[in-house]
């Protein structure tokens, strides 16, 4: 096959209102010759799959999805509206073409048509127009020509409904609410019934614009984060400053914001000083200072005095990019629930059809019943066997979940996870950058067999290439006092112990006391001040050459200011807490005696993916790390969550990360992935509930035709609005 004819394409699919429309969008692509791998996502409105184009084009693919009666256009170009109703034949609109990496447009896509102005909801206007008109004959004449006007409102409402239903089933879809509505309605006049016939048509209606009016709320969640960018941006250019679209910045460039401004892209600080208001993007409330040198965000508002700031992603990358876009691809990572409900629902319709054609012929042929009262009670059984509620029941909660998560910082990478970590039991904390500041400062430097200045300056040399945050603490104090360490060569690494380099024709080695011992250059004096500031909570590292032990630094890494209180919320949850760290045996249990949770210290990277399989056998466990170091560990981990604001460790390689820096972030992740699935079993309940009530009534002949109708519409659109209370849900 010709490498070249196969691949990812990606499509922007509009029309799509609950969770049966992407159903039939993946039915109806998933069919033709050369398609795999095809991914609808609901909430994002995005079609993904795998195409050889040599058996189908992009083309073809167009056409399928616009005969359903979907807007369909290629990633990156303007939405199209969605067709409705009858269609033109295959090739009476311009094909587009996939793309497989569009950058966003410079100008966000437009919003969605009101309601009235959609083809749905043309739809419901006209047909509850000849409704009333049908009453109001029936009121003013009656007789045959109120019947009459009746069945031509049912007639004219039904018809876009039957056309859409042959399409779907010619697609290999005749289980759809469209053809079992189409039978219903055309059924209900064959035996009379058309006054309730032309009502079913206009509830049925009523239904369809109230999912697309709830899909539409779900959806402005997303639709939030990508306003927050500012479409204009201020670039520096020689003396002057001129404005340009966002879209357009490219890395390097320096823009102007000033006080009040929204910041247009990621960026770092070259001039000003100023408080930034990062809630927007992390939901931190309290202005953080920002000066020459610190990290900005797009969308973060400047709330003081004028920032230059440099560029450092462009515009399809920078943090709310790369937030909205890990909130619409977490809708693939489909939660277990999810799948299971996908799974029954293809039993289910069909089940339920079956039933209400046994209860429309049995009773009429075994106990002489009236084959008019039977076969009514069969057709309303029909409209209850849509499953429409029952499968958009877990992603509408899910996407909710998502967007509330991710206006407070929370990432979570699918419904997948959210579901893991309700079920959490046991938290596993890294300890430097996570349990505490991060920002380890110089305690003490005890010289052995030379100066404190030597010590310090070998230390500094031998760290200067690490990014560990002992190392930048060592070379910022030797920086601090002006001492040179240049000419230093050979620096390397020693994974998860220390590292090493070549300066002034000797070979340095830096790492932990243990590394020194197993040298064979510890002394017993060395080792005594080593245990009295490890018992005083300091991290201690040993400076020594292959013949003798230069000297010892002593740094201490602060806890986080709301790491107790994190520990102490997680107990109540009745979650425990456990933290592993590479640190010695004595400052760990410092810190965790602090903090009050238990500890394993002195492991190395391997050791603490050890630990975890040994905890993963016991619990469900969550790993929370600083997404650089502890790769293995989280991976290793039921759940693995990143402590990260906006890097692209934090946000690219976990589960999940949270953008805050705080330890109370994890207690709240929790909180809303409890409240997520709780949300769930909720709807699950009501699209289940309501539809075993209404079936036993309408067997019973106690319920008919337009209440049936209202058990499939109206149950999807309690469960979506049940699903909208996730967004205004506050998990910390």
């Amino acid at each position: 096959m010709d490498t070249l004819a196969t691949d990812t394409l990606e499509w922007r699919v509009t029309g799509m209102d609950c969770g049966s429309c992407a159903a039939k969008v993946r039915g109806a692509v998933e069919r033709l010759p050369g398609v795999s791998e095809v991914d609808v996502a609901l909430m994002a409105e995005r079609m993904r799959l795998r195409l050889d184009s040599g058996q189908t084009t992009p083309a073809q693919i167009e056409r399928a999805v616009r005969g359903l009666g979907f807007g369909i256009a290629p990633k990156g170009a303007a939405p199209e509206r969605p067709r409705g109703g009858f269609v033109l034949p295959d090739g009476a609109f311009p094909a587009g073409s996939g793309a497989v990496a569009a950058d966003p447009p410079a100008e966000p896509p437009p919003r969605p048509d009101a309601w009235y102005r959609r083809s749905k909801g043309r739809m419901l206007l006209g047909t509850g127009a000849l409704l009333a008109l049908a009453w109001g004959i029936e009121l003013s004449i009656g007789g045959p020509v109120a019947h009459m006007g009746f069945v031509v409102a049912t007639l004219l409402g039904v018809a876009p409904v039957a056309w859409k239903a042959a399409r779907l089933a010619r697609a290999g879809m005749p289980f759809t609410i469209e053809m079992l509505m189409a039978i219903a309605a055309l059924g209900a006049l064959i035996i009379g019934a058309a006054g309730e016939a032309a009502l079913v048509v206009f509830l049925f209606s009523l239904g369809e614009v109230l999912e697309g009016v709830a899909a539409g709320k779900a959806r402005d969640g997303i639709r939030a984060l990508t306003d927050l960018v500012p479409r204009v941006a201020r670039v520096e250019v020689g003396p002057r400053i001129r404005e340009i679209p966002a879209a357009q910045l490219v890395i390097g460039q320096i823009v102007q914001v000033r006080p009040g401004d929204r910041i247009p892209a990621d960026g770092i600080v070259v001039a000003g000083i100023s408080g930034v208001d990062e809630s927007p993007v992390t939901g931190e409330s309290v202005p953080r200072l920002k000066e020459p040198g610190a990290e900005v965000f797009a969308g973060s508002i400047n709330a003081e005095a004028e920032l230059r700031i440099r560029v450092s992603r462009k515009a399809s990358d920078n943090t709310i990019a790369r937030i909205v876009r890990l909130v619409e691809e977490a809708e693939s990572a489909r939660a277990p629930t999810e799948r299971f409900i996908e799974r029954f629902s293809r039993y289910y319709m069909p089940a339920v059809v079956g039933a209400a054609a046994l209860v429309a012929v049995l009773p009429p042929l075994l106990a002489g019943g009236v084959w008019e009262v039977w076969v009514y009670r069969g057709l309303a059984l029909l409209l209850i066997g849509c499953p429409c509620a029952l499968v958009i029941s877990v992603p509408a909660s899910i996407a909710s979940a998502l967007s509330a998560g991710a206006r407070h910082g929370l990432l979570v990478k699918g419904g997948a996870v959210i579901e893991a970590a309700a079920e959490t039991r046991l938290v596993a904390f890294d300890k430097t950058g996570t349990l505490t500041e991060g920002n380890p400062q110089v305690t003490r430097v005890v010289a052995v067999s030379g100066s404190e200045a030597e010590v310090l300056r070998v230390a500094a040399a031998v760290e200067s290439a690490a990014s560990h945050p002992l190392a930048r603490a060592i070379v910022a104090r030797a920086r601090d006092e002006g001492l040179d360490w240049s000419g230093v060569r050979d620096a390397g690494a020693i994974p998860g112990k220390g590292a090493f380099a070549t300066l002034d024709g000797t070979r340095w080695t830096v790492g932990a006391p243990r590394l020194a011992e197993s040298a064979g250059v510890m002394t017993g004096a060395a080792q005594a001040q080593v245990d009295a500031l490890e018992a005083e909570g300091r991290t201690v590292v040993t400076v020594f050459a292959p013949d003798r032990l230069l000297g010892l630094l002593a740094l201490r890494d602060e806890a986080r200011g709301d790491a107790a209180a994190a520990v102490a919320d997680l107990a109540r949850m009745g979650v425990a807490s456990v933290m592993l760290t590479g640190d010695n045996a004595r400052t760990g249990a410092a810190i965790a005696a602090q903090l009050g949770l238990s500890h394993q210290a002195g492991l190395l990277p391997e050791d603490k993916v050890a630990a975890l399989e040994r905890l993963k056998a016991e619990a469900r466990v969550m790993m929370v790390g600083d997404g650089i170091n502890d790769a293995p560990a989280l991976a290793t981990a039921h759940v693995g969550i990143a402590m990260g604001a906006g890097t692209d460790v934090a946000l690219e390689t976990a589960d999940g990360a949270l953008l805050r820096n705080r330890v109370a972030d994890v207690p709240a992740l929790l909180r809303l992935s409890r409240a997520a699935m709780t949300n769930i079993r909720q709807n699950v309940a009501i699209a289940l509930g309501l539809k075993a009530v209404f079936l036993v009534t309408t067997v019973l002949g106690v319920t008919g035709l337009w209440i049936a109708i209202l058990a499939d519409t109206g149950a999807t659109v309690l469960v979506t609005l049940n699903a909208l209370r996730l967004l205004g849900f506050r998990p910390g």
